[in-house]
């Protein structure tokens, strides 16, 4: 098989990622689940394209694809975390179908605990009135 045969390969399987991603973004019922097949199809898709990429071209542009790859992989996995993280203590409701929040317990605490500055406000607070 030649690499140009390679090459077209792995950007079809990186399309069919792709399709599979942009098939989910509109199917999938709540913003979680939406952001887990943006976030796994389409880093896989555009890491597939950018692989076929390199082999086709070679040389240069070869490693710019994989720096490019080495950038997808670590942004789009804490850029989706970032969005379903505000979006869940922003308020936004699950699917109705969702059977387990393990996250639930852990914000509650979080957001009932005493942070170190409203305890060090309370004590200024309390040694200035006395």
């Amino acid at each position: 098989m030649s690499s140009e045969a390679w090459a077209e390969t792995l950007i079809l399987i990186g399309v069919l990622f792709d399709l599979l991603g942009t098939i989910g973004l509109v199917r999938l019922p709540d913003v979680y689940n939406r952001l887990q097949a943006g976030t796994k199809c389409v880093t896989l898709g555009t890491c597939f394209i950018l692989a076929g990429a390199a082999v086709w071209a070679g040389g240069a542009l070869a490693m710019k694809a994989v720096i490019c790859m080495a950038f997808v992989l670590l942004t789009s996995p804490v850029g989706a975390h970032a969005l379903a993280r505000s979006a869940y203590r922003s308020g936004v409701a699950a699917w109705e179908g969702t059977v387990v929040d393990d996250y639930r317990g852990h914000v509650e605490r979080l957001m009932h605990a005493p942070t170190p500055m409203k305890d060090e406000a309370t004590a200024l607070a309390q040694t200035e009135i006395a």
